[in-house]
């Protein structure tokens, strides 16, 4: 019986390319800022480049998270950027009418007032996708081409400004000497994982991206799950709106979230969920959003001309999507390297696709039983 060398089965984990771009990114802006790892406290918050690159891609890995779900699903959301932009500008235009914009009642119900909003946008989502049968891409750009109108109309198509404290802690404001916005989304991804890997409802959703047909027929109901997720989706996007309008303190419809939904889609990919639907990580999509950010600190930081960052960007992103792939690393580094690629956590090998498919059908049973 022969055994994997250990360091073969650590670059067959589904986690080890995307880290492992992740630390180059890292490393690449040491030579430009020699202090880039260096945290400090400052009047007792901890500031850091490390620290900022969390900061700043809080809203981008709410985003990813819900989307990841919905990927799963075999479904797509080019909406959130508009939902993200719809949220905070109904936020921003209620706390700016209040005569006392510091008090907590009113921030409160302001923020209920944006996540409802997000939520209907949910709702709506699902229910052309699951209830109307209209592809996903196309039930979704309604509100992305839609709601980002709709944002600019509650603004008057202008920039509200806030002076609210208790609504800059969301996305600017620091707690135990961290950014607020790190708890919310440790919160937030600790929710779904718990939700999707301690209970049934995980192989639920990688049985309808599977095969939505074969899921309703053995008893799942497919659609509830499809509207789940995508009210899922729209409440992370809400979410990130909050961030993203707290942290500036005022809500632009027309930039606010702008193009965020690329950038989840990107985050996905990079964190080893297929875009076919089926089986899904949260931790790898968390890696993903990492970095995207870290990408983008790193432009900055390289100083690439702002003409060609996107080009930049999207080059980055092909080099981690082929370093993915079995194929392509078979026929450049060798077989050894392009076998056994897609493992779960804890380095295991990832099961065949006859034990994918009959993973997959054993939801179904448990959850009629």
């Amino acid at each position: 019986m022969t055994t994997t060398p250990r360091w073969r089965t650590l670059t067959q984990h589904h986690l080890f390319w995307p880290v492992a771009v992740l630390v180059v990114l890292l490393l690449i802006n040491v030579p430009f800022t020699p202090d880039f790892f260096s945290i400090r406290m400052t009047d007792g918050h901890l500031y850091g480049s490390l620290v900022s690159i969390v900061l700043f891609g809080s809203p981008l890995i709410l985003v990813a998270v819900g989307m990841t779900l919905v990927i799963a699903t075999g479904g797509i959301d080019l909406s959130v950027g508009a939902v993200v932009a719809i949220t905070g500008a109904l936020t921003c235009s209620y706390i700016s009418d209040r005569s006392d914009q510091d008090a907590l009642a009113g921030v409160f119900l302001a923020m209920g007032i944006g996540l409802v909003a997000a939520i209907v946008c949910g709702l709506w989502n699902g229910f052309l996708v699951a209830r109307m049968g209209i592809q996903p891409i196309i039930a979704t750009l309604i509100i992305m081409v839609a709601g980002r109108g709709v944002a600019q109309l509650i603004t008057d198509g202008e920039i509200i400004t806030i002076n609210s404290e208790p609504y800059k802690l969301i996305g600017g404001g620091y707690w135990l000497t961290l950014p607020f916005s790190i708890f919310v989304v440790a919160a937030v991804v600790a929710v779904t994982v718990a939700l999707t890997r301690r209970t049934a409802l995980g192989l639920l959703v990688e049985s309808v991206g599977g095969n939505a047909e074969a899921s309703r027929l053995v008893g799942i109901r497919s659609r509830r799950i499809k509207i789940m997720v995508y009210v899922f989706c729209a409440l992370c996007a809400g979410i990130a709106g909050l961030m993203i309008s707290s942290n500036t303190s005022a809500a632009d419809g027309n930039n606010a979230g702008l193009w965020i939904e690329l950038d989840a889609i990107l985050a996905v990919v990079i964190g080893g969920t297929s875009l076919l639907g089926g089986r899904f990580s949260i931790g790898g999509t968390v890696v993903g959003a990492l970095v995207i950010q870290t990408l983008t600190t790193t432009i900055y930081t390289i100083g690439v001309p702002t003409q060609t960052n996107l080009v930049f960007k999207a080059a980055v992103v092909i080099v981690v999507c082929l370093l993915q792939s079995p194929k392509f690393r078979a026929k450049v580094f060798g077989a050894r390297f392009g076998t056994g690629a897609g493992t779960k956590g804890g380095g295991k090998p990832s099961s065949t696709p006859t034990d994918t498919a009959s993973s997959t059908a054993a939801a179904p049973k448990m959850e009629v039983s």
